[in-house]
């Protein structure tokens, strides 16, 4: 049982390292915008034998920091007769996926970007293996003759009339092309991942600041370096102001009104200014006018109550449910008068009623003594009326 799980952990690590070997081409990340156009700067002398030319690129660092350069360098090629497919940016449909790059015994399809340097969209044009040894085509890569002796001279012919620095595939001003059958082939073959090198290389440039395009403007700091990390070395090459400066997309958050934001309504805008009928006392009423308020020299008239919804209900009788909005005359009347019946409570607003017999007979019980001097006067005056003048 021992040698049955031995032998089976290294199988089960094999074809993990498999899988993920061949399914390392395949995209890892989308983003909604398209990266930056691609920075221009001069390729810096191959370190020594065996170095293969990695052109830079644009990776995603996310939301917060956005796209960052990563530099080209030179990098060993993990084994003898391998070489570099590049990567790059292709439109899916709702946002730009990033294809990560692979050595492999052919060069595939890196999205028809063209990098320059022996990557011209199509292929490497820098170098080629023979009897095991890298050879450096002297027209494309900057190589010291001095130092390497396996080189060849072969112009490469750029047959476009413009340079292209777009970096990415498809979309919205994109490259329009589209892999060959062949190409299609090697992206199925036997790929291995980016080595040790490569992967710190890039995790150095995602924790540079200067990195950023939101920083840098599509011009970084570092456009290449003669090896990987090397970003303080003196052979560093700094990207060549070129064009319009790059500037990212809006910020989203600040386009789109956050959830806290208050939300207009047009018919609430003028609400304050509305006196509500409930709450708001009635206005065209004078002061004189309050109903049960007696004057302490002259008696008021009995007139009907309102219904104040500020003002606190007599202590004798609750405020009526219907208010009447009618203006009460301001002449002074007797206080006797017939007794009515009480109001009832379907009586419309608009017609006057006089106040309850009960009610009547509280405020003349009240103002007994006014009422009686009022009274005596009243009957003084009124024979007077009645006489002929002399």
């Amino acid at each position: 049982m021992t040698i049955t799980r031995f032998v089976r952990s290294p199988l089960f690590a094999l074809i993990l390292l498999a899988m993920a070997a061949a399914a390392y081409g395949q995209f890892s990340i989308t983003v909604s915008f398209a990266p930056p156009e691609l920075p221009v700067y001069e390729q810096p002398m191959v370190p020594g034998e065996g170095y293969i030319w990695t052109p830079g690129y644009w990776a995603y660092a996310g939301d917060d920091d956005g796209y960052y350069w990563v530099p080209g360098t030179w990098v060993l090629a993990p084994e003898p007769g391998l070489l570099w497919t590049p990567p790059y940016w292709s439109w899916a449909g709702n946002g730009y996926v990033f294809n990560n790059g692979y050595w492999g015994q052919q060069v595939g399809f890196y999205g028809g970007v063209s990098y320059g340097y022996g990557y011209y969209g199509d292929g490497y044009e820098g170098g080629r293996w023979q009897n095991r040894q890298f050879y450096y085509n002297r027209a494309v890569s900057n190589v010291n003759v001095t130092d390497i002796h396996n080189v060849y001279n072969t112009t490469v012919i750029n047959n476009t009339t413009t340079i292209n620095r777009v970096s990415y595939n498809g979309g919205n001003g994109g490259i329009s092309v589209r892999p060959t059958h062949q190409q299609e082939s090697i992206a199925l073959g036997r790929h291995i991942a980016p080595v040790a090198a490569q992967t710190q290389h890039e995790q150095a440039a995602r924790t540079n600041p200067d990195q950023r395009a939101s920083v840098n403007h599509g011009t970084p700091t570092v456009a290449a370096t003669p090896k990987p990390g090397a970003f303080s070395d003196n052979a560093v090459v700094h990207a060549k102001q070129t064009g319009t400066p790059y500037k990212g997309p809006l910020n989203r958050a600040a386009v789109q009104p956050g959830v806290s934001a208050p939300v207009e309504h047009p018919e609430n805008a003028d609400r304050s200014d509305r006196p509500a009928p409930i709450i708001q006392p009635d206005s065209n009423r004078s002061p004189s006018a309050r109903p049960n308020q007696p004057h302490p020299e002259k008696p008021g008239p009995a007139r009907q109550p309102r219904a104040e919804p500020e003002r606190q209900p007599q202590p004798n009788y609750p405020p009526l449910a219907q208010p009447n909005n009618r203006p009460e005359p301001s002449r002074n009347e007797p206080t006797q008068r017939s007794p009515t019946p009480p109001r009832s409570e379907h009586a419309q607003p608009e017609r006057s009623i006089p106040p309850p017999e009960a009610r009547a007979q509280s405020q003349q019980h009240t103002q007994s003594a006014p009422n009686q001097r009022e009274e005596k006067k009243y009957q003084d005056e009124k024979p007077k009326q009645n006489e002929k003048p002399q």
